[in-house]
């Protein structure tokens, strides 16, 4: 791996999520996060799953959602400063006022807020429409000397997002998730198809556990520009490592020039 071009090693906490606890999922995460960085070989980016400090007790979420993400926010650039590693935080539920958004954050190895990206697509099946507000930006940021995407769970049905994103000069998509049962077919495909479509590699984090009556089945999956798929997870807590190389994506854009024939005034219905 040449750091120097593109090298890094990324690692996926997939971890279980207590709904309505978020102590105890603070808790996890600070210790996670820990055991990943005292790994023989440190890696460079770690990344946690969807709404990780409260997961979804939606009828609570806005006394439990953290006011403007001050705890999250401190946390993440504390260990990012500490660590050198960059920390996709995941998302949260962020109170702003009266709202409340499903909110993720991307931190530096100096422990910045390179990014953050509010879920768009909110999913009628939760009921996230009814608690949750929608985020109105699309989420991109520097991950070294390359630019990174943001999308949340939901977002990867959408590929319209997806080609925003790669077309802005995303070489890598970061997803978490809380992705249920019985949909890993939906899971694995989705993730796929939004690499090999957009050339880029995808990093994908999914909770693993219950909660209520909803099973989650983890399968985090790291993806390269081919669509090949580099690490996937099993269905229990573990960290998925892998190292990825950006410098693939333009290669594997120049061997296929995708971008360059596209034909977007044709597309307009």
């Amino acid at each position: 791996m040449n750091k120097q071009n593109g090298g890094l090693r990324v690692a996926a906490l997939q971890i279980h999520v207590d709904a309505g606890e978020p102590e105890l999922n603070f808790q996890r995460v600070q210790s996670r996060l820990q055991e990943a960085a005292s790994a023989d070989i440190k890696p460079d980016v770690i990344i946690l799953p969807e709404m990780w400090n409260t997961g979804y007790a939606l009828d609570r979420i806005g006394e439990l959602a953290d006011p403007e993400g001050e705890r999250t926010r401190t946390m993440l650039a504390e260990f990012s400063r500490e660590t050198g590693i960059h920390a996709i935080g995941g998302s949260i539920a962020e109170k702003k006022q009266d709202k409340v958004f499903n909110t993720m954050y991307a931190f530096d190895r100096e422990g910045r807020l390179a990014g953050e990206y509010s879920k768009m697509h909110l999913f009628r099946l939760m009921q996230e429409e009814k608690h949750l507000a929608a985020g109105v930006q699309p989420g991109l940021f520097t991950l070294e000397e390359s630019q990174a995407g943001m999308m949340i769970c939901y977002d990867i049905r959408f590929p319209e997002l997806a080609r925003t994103l790669a077309l802005a000069g995303a070489k890598v998509l970061f997803v978490p998730a809380e992705w249920p049962k019985p949909r890993l077919h939906h899971w694995r495909s989705l993730l796929i198809a939004r690499a090999i479509e957009n050339q880029m590699y995808v990093v994908a984090c999914n909770r693993t556990g219950i909660s209520g009556e909803t099973e989650f089945f983890g399968h985090s999956m790291i993806i390269d520009p081919w669509g090949e798929v580099l690490a996937e997870g099993g269905e229990e807590e573990e960290i998925l490592t892998v190292d990825i190389d950006l410098a693939l994506v333009d290669e594997v854009r120049g061997r296929i020039p995708v971008f360059e024939d596209r034909r977007p005034q044709l597309y307009r219905l």
